[in-house]
């Protein structure tokens, strides 16, 4: 059995996968008229059309191997896996692989000992093996691990994404997290603060060492751990675990675990959770603090079960199977802050400018763009710029009225447009922190003035 670099450390981590006992969210055609047919396949276009990212149809500006970017002052360093035959017309998944404390984005991407079976805690091999398109991307944790100090990390994730989704061709409903022990931390941070961001996340042998800023959205969450994993204990994975069973609406349970000396496993799918938000739970006996079990050994190594549980629970998701919006509309996310268009307080009153805060799925947050361009709060107040709006124009809630400046465009590429005036939707001064006010601005193209709705 082969360990490579892996466990290395006293908190080893890298490897968010998920598993796959949930619920198969893809949806078949049965036998219906051409006429159906037709309108399903416009119907699924359209929804990968919306889901392309900024990258689409152009040239590529990344390519594989290693990569620096600047995020809160400090030069930080990635590796990319661009699929073999990249082609820019295809937006494709996009899959984060976090190592574990001691471990390096180096160890994820090459698999160590291992080699490429185990790349991505195996998950690029079967990805490749899939045909199913998929971009990789190790990021490396500063001191090799995952503080996140003051949410350090989570921004450091957060200029990946954009970096990427610019440069590459990203379905941007189509992003995963997967990381084990520190990794699996990192991972769960992420689901509890950018649930509008990934689609699901899977944590191996973690723990809550990187924060949970947030916890109250859904997300597709698998959990994996080890009966006798004697450095994070398997009850710190049943509470991370349990925080998306509460957020996910799930019904709560004591999941079956294998007897302690079995050298066995068991995936379990929570029942009653929110469609479209599955949580698992898989618990094994043998390899102690490990992402690789093999069952009937102590021993680990690329043949683990785990690889293909977490491969099957990611890729259950597709992008014509996204989870029915919440009722009250969606959440609107600035791309560069990870926050949600907000009016502040709950606030009904006519004039009251929007602005950024964090995520948490109130009515205030609920936005619904309908068929008459209107973007409306509460149900009857409408997001307006004014008559005669300009450069800083603030963008606030009115009573509908259905005139020119209450009405937007949503453009594929992120960007919310006045139809009056041309102008962008654009958080004041490129800020990104809580409070931030929304206005308009001449379109430039920045992160500020794009935006993902989000369920």
């Amino acid at each position: 059995m082969k360990r490579k670099p892996f466990l290395l450390s006293i908190v080893a981590a890298v490897l968010l996968v998920l598993s796959a006992a949930g619920t198969s969210f893809g949806s078949g055609l049965g036998a219906p008229a051409a006429a159906a047919k037709t309108a399903a396949a416009k119907t699924a276009a359209a929804k990968t059309a919306a889901a392309a990212s900024a990258g689409c149809g152009k040239a590529p500006a990344l390519t594989s191997g290693a990569h620096t970017i600047q995020s809160g002052g400090q030069n930080r360093s990635y590796i990319l896996r661009v699929p073999a035959g990249y082609d820019s017309n295809h937006p494709y998944r996009l899959v984060f692989g976090f190592h574990w404390r001691g471990g390096t984005a180096n160890d994820v991407d090459s698999g160590g000992t291992d080699g490429y079976n185990w790349s991505y805690y195996g998950l690029r091999r079967l990805a490749d093996g899939a045909n199913n398109g998929t971009i990789f991307v190790a990021p490396q944790g500063n001191g090799n691990g995952w503080a996140n100090p003051g949410g350090q990390d989570v921004a450091f994730v957060d200029a990946l994404v954009n970096q990427i989704e610019s440069g590459l061709c990203v379905d941007t409903t189509q992003l995963f997290a997967a990381g084990f022990s520190y990794g699996g931390a990192m991972s769960y941070a992420l689901a509890c603060s950018r649930a509008t961001v990934f689609r699901a996340v899977a944590v191996y042998s973690g723990a809550n060492l990187s924060g949970c800023n947030g916890g109250a959205q859904p997300i597709a969450y698998m959990g994996l751990h080890g009966l006798r994993d004697n450095v994070l204990p398997i009850s710190s994975g049943r509470e991370l675990r349990d925080t998306f069973v509460r957020a996910n609406g799930c019904t709560r349970q004591n999941p079956p675990e294998p007897a302690n000396g079995s050298l066995t496993h068991i995936i379990t799918a929570y029942s009653g959770c929110r469609s479209g938000y599955p949580v698992v739970w898989a618990a094994f006996d043998g390899a102690g603090h490990d992402p690789g079990p093999i069952d009937g050994s102590t021993g680990d190594g690329w043949r683990t079960w785990t690889s293909g549980a977490v491969w099957q629970f990611f890729s259950q998701f597709g992008s014509t199977s996204q989870p029915p919006p919440p009722t009250g509309g969606q959440t609107i996310v600035g791309q560069a802050s990870g926050r949600c268009l907000d009016i502040n307080n709950s606030t009904t009153a006519n004039g009251t400018q929007a602005q950024l805060w964090d995520c948490n799925g109130g009515a205030n947050q609920r936005w619904t763009y309908t068929a008459a361009k209107q973007l409306v709060v509460y149900g009857n107040k409408c997001l307006g710029v004014g008559q005669s709006a300009g450069d800083g124009a603030p963008a606030a809630i009115w009573d509908c009225t259905g005139q020119a400046d209450q009405q937007w465009t949503v453009g594929t590429d992120g960007t919310i447009t006045a139809v009056q005036s041309g102008r962008c939707l654009d958080a004041s001064g490129q800020g990104t922190a809580n409070g931030t006010r929304i206005q308009v601005w001449s379109c430039s193209g920045g992160a500020n003035q794009r935006w993902r709705l989000a369920n």
